[in-house]
């Protein structure tokens, strides 16, 4: 079981889209797949179950929810964690749903976290989530964990973070992306090395933390227009491109490399070839660049409306959401990405 978070600080980057879809794509080659949807926004529930059935989720009060699975560690009850009743979102691909109240959770689990050693139960917080995604991930035979995580630098995404084996950062081609990115290069690191310390503190809970180290996938650009004429990114999002790989390759990498949260530079540029030869419109600035989805237009609100990925909405009565050949790329675009991530995190012998 791989487990990968997809994280960036700042909101508006398409995390859940790309937690969503991604989930998808990789369902789609069989796969078993887990989307864990870790955000108290509860987005990815609302966008894997559709509107109708997460306002059924809600007025069920279902238990099975990452805040209510964990309830065993925050709440100190004697009965282990258990794993959660997921639903399935469609072959191979299922949900563990997010709930409001996770947010209450955050309190204590920085308290614990930040305690040089925990005393009581409290040592038992910080693995209490890796525990509970790992039963159930077993129940379910799963092969892939997607955590789809809200857009801060909080406990509870530091402490996914760090039980995660990889991550990939989904940003925008502007400004605003470059200045979450240079936050990235210095808080990840950091996150490592207090893990790094954890590990060894927490050896002797009940719910350790994982002992490997979370390692860098790459990075995927959204919400970026292309030129119609020849379907190259406007020339302000280039720019941005431009200036993001270089950020990038300068400060990120190396500060990454510090705490060996990257793989061998060939295995990047192996699948980035790949990737390219399936892809000849990809044209990234350099080998950790796992995407690039310009803007859905109209696909995107019917995607969220039908809980479908945007290369599978239905034209609805007589409008046309879209050209099919649109959808068609997105399709292209997703698999080779679903592609690309199994290549990357391969084991290899």
């Amino acid at each position: 079981m791989k487990k990968i978070a997809i994280f960036n600080q700042k909101g508006g980057v398409s995390k859940t889209t790309t937690c969503y879809h991604l989930g998808c794509a990789i369902a789609g080659t069989g796969k078993q797949v887990l989307l864990v949807d870790a955000d108290f926004q509860c987005n990815l529930t609302r966008y894997a179950l559709g509107e109708k059935n997460y306002q059924k989720y809600c007025a069920s009060r279902s238990r099975d929810n990452i805040h209510d699975g964990l309830s065993p560690a925050f709440q100190s009850k004697i009965t282990p964690i258990q794993p959660v009743n997921c639903p399935k979102i469609r072959d191979n691909l299922f949900l563990l749903p997010g709930h409001l109240d996770f947010t209450e959770d955050e309190l204590p689990l920085s308290a614990a976290m930040h305690l040089s050693s925990s005393f009581g139960s409290m040592e038992n917080l910080p693995g209490a989530l890796d525990r509970l995604v790992s039963k159930t991930a077993e129940k379910l035979n799963i092969d892939y964990v997607l955590f789809d995580m809200h857009p801060s630098f909080s406990a509870v995404n530091q402490n996914i973070f760090i039980c995660c084996d990889y991550f990939m950062i989904p940003m925008n081609a502007d400004p605003f992306s470059l200045m979450a990115l240079q936050s990235l290069t210095k808080t990840l690191p950091a996150w490592e090395r207090w893990a790094k310390k954890a590990r060894v503190a927490f050896r002797e809970a009940v719910y350790p933390l994982p002992l490997s180290s979370p390692t860098f996938l790459g990075y995927t650009v959204n919400h970026f227009k292309l030129r119609q004429k020849d379907g190259r990114p406007l020339k302000r999002f280039r720019d941005a491109l431009r200036e993001i790989s270089e950020e990038i390759g300068t400060n990120l990498l190396p500060a990454l490399e510090k705490e060996s949260m990257t793989l061998p530079k060939e295995r990047y540029d192996r699948a980035a070839e790949v990737m390219k030869s399936e892809l000849p419109c990809f044209r990234p600035y350099d080998s950790y660049c796992l995407a690039m989805v310009p803007d859905f237009k109209k696909l995107a609100e019917l995607s969220f409306k039908q809980s479908r990925p945007v290369f599978e909405v239905r034209k609805e009565k007589s409008e046309e959401p879209e050209n099919p050949e649109r959808q068609g790329e997105f399709g292209t675009l997703y698999r080779a990405l679903s592609e690309r991530v199994l290549r990357l995190t391969a084991d290899e012998r």
